[in-house]
């Protein structure tokens, strides 16, 4: 069972100044692409990263996987 929540990324417990042990969740700003943007119908694109050519790929089940 997959217990994964794909918006955990988004938020970054910040820990308060004074002696209260309240936590409180604030949202992360995160640049966000489409897909679609992204791939522009096409099943895999290329991104070079440090010199390293790395490999994007929507699966048939219309899923992301990276390679280098």
């Amino acid at each position: 069972m997959n217990t994964h929540n794909p918006n955990d990324f988004r938020y970054r417990v910040r820990r308060p100044e004074d002696t209260q042990m309240r936590y409180e969740r604030m949202p992360l700003a995160v640049r966000t692409l489409s897909s679609n943007t992204l791939f522009q119908g096409e099943h895999e694109i290329g991104i070079e990263h440090h010199g390293a050519l790395y490999r994007l790929k929507i699966t048939r089940q219309g899923k992301l996987i990276l390679n280098k």
